[in-house]
C-alpha cells in the first residue's frame, strides 16, 4: 500500500503525489490558476482542490492521478476554502471575493444551494468532529460563521480576532481553536456558550491550525516568522516554537499522528516533524510555492 502527499504548488499551476515512504514525487498534475487547498473524498478515489486565480474546482482521479473534471460558477471569486461531508456526497467550497458557500452534489457535480454569507472574506472551511457543523472564518469581518450542515443554513456569526484564518475544533467538539494572524495569537472559544476561554500568543501571521490525531497537540504555523508554534492542549499553553522553512502554511499529521508535514510556500519544500520530539527531521522538495496538502493514507478504498 502507498501513501502520499497530496501537495499544491500555487504557482505552476500543479498538484504532486509525493510517495511519503521515499519523499520521491511520483506525479506532478497540471490544474487551474493559484490552486490554494485541497480535500479528499473519505472513499479516497478522488481530491478536490479549489483554483483561487483560475475560480474553478478540479477533481482529481487519486488512482489515475490525473484531473477528470473542472468546475465552474459565475460567482467563484477566488474559491479557496474546501470540504466534504462524512458520507462524500457533498462539497463544500467557499469564495473569498464572493463571500458565498456552495454546496456540490458530487454525483452529477451539479451546485444543489449557493448561500450568501454577508460577510468579508469568507475564506475557508472546517467541519466539526461529528461533522455536523462548519466554522467559516470571515477574514475581514474578524469573525466566524457556524453553519449548520443538516438544515444548510448559517446559524449565527461570532466575534473572534483580527484576521480569523486558521480553525479546527478539539476530539470532543467542545473547544473551538482559530488563529488570528493579525493578532498572532490562537483564541479558544467554548463552544457551548462561544464564550473566549483563553488566548494564547504565538509568532508572526499564525495561518493555519490542525489538531493532532490524539488531541494532545495543536500544530500552528506561523507564516511571516517562518516558525511552528506547538501547543499542548492539557495545559492551553505553547511549549515550544521550532524552525521550518519560508513561509510555512499547509499542514497535516499522517494518521498515527507520529509525523507532521508543513508546506513551506517560499522555500518550495516540506518539513517533516518528528512529533515524539516535535523536531524538523527531513526536508521534502515539493512544486513552486506549496501550501495546500493532505494525507492520501491508502490507495482507493
Amino acid at each position: 500500500m502507498k501513501n502520499y502527499l497530496v501537495v499544491l504548488n500555487k504557482d505552476e499551476a500543479t498538484v504532486s503525489f509525493i510517495n511519503v515512504s521515499d519523499y520521491k514525487t511520483v506525479k506532478k498534475v497540471p490544474v487551474d490558476i493559484n490552486p490554494h487547498e485541497v480535500a479528499i473524498s473519505p472513499d479516497k478515489k478522488f481530491s478536490y482542490v479549489t483554483n483561487a486565480g483560475g475560480n474553478t474546482i478540479s477533481v482529481i482521479d487519486n488512482e489515475k492521478m490525473e484531473e477528470v473534471k473542472r468546475i465552474e460558477h459565475p460567482d467563484f471569486k477566488f474559491p479557496h476554502g474546501v470540504g466534504v461531508t462524512e458520507d462524500g456526497k457533498k462539497l463544500y467550497i467557499s469564495s473569498t471575493y464572493s463571500n458565498k458557500i456552495f454546496i456540490i452534489n458530487t454525483d452529477n457535480f451539479e451546485f444543489e444551494k449557493v448561500i450568501d454569507t454577508y460577510q468579508d472574506k469568507t475564506h475557508m472551511i472546517y467541519f466539526s468532529r461529528d461533522k455536523q457543523t462548519i466554522y467559516i472564518p470571515n477574514i475581514g469581518s474578524d469573525n466566524m460563521t457556524i453553519f449548520d450542515v443538516n438544515n444548510e443554513e448559517v446559524v449565527t456569526h461570532i466575534p473572534v480576532g483580527k484576521g480569523p484564518e486558521g480553525a479546527a475544533v478539539d476530539i470532543n467538539d467542545k473547544l473551538l481553536y482559530v488563529a488570528n494572524q493579525h493578532d498572532n495569537e490562537v483564541q479558544i472559544i467554548d463552544l457551548e456558550n462561544y464564550n473566549t476561554i483563553k488566548r494564547i500568543k504565538l509568532g508572526t501571521l499564525p495561518i493555519r491550525l490542525i489538531f493532532s490525531p490524539n488531541g494532545e497537540w495543536v500544530y500552528v504555523p506561523n507564516r511571516e516568522s517562518g516558525d511552528l508554534s506547538i501547543i499542548e492542549t492539557e495545559g492551553m499553553r505553547e511549549i515550544k516554537r521550532i524552525r521550518v522553512g519560508v513561509w510555512p502554511g499547509g499542514t497535516v499529521f499522517n494518521p498515527s499522528g507520529s509525523l507532521a508535514y508543513v508546506a513551506n510556500n517560499k522555500t518550495n519544500d516540506v518539513s517533516v516533524i518528528d512529533t515524539s520530539t516535535h523536531k524538523e527531521i527531513a526536508r521534502i522538495e515539493a512544486g513552486i510555492h506549496p501550501d495546500g496538502i493532505a494525507y492520501l493514507d491508502n490507495e482507493y478504498a
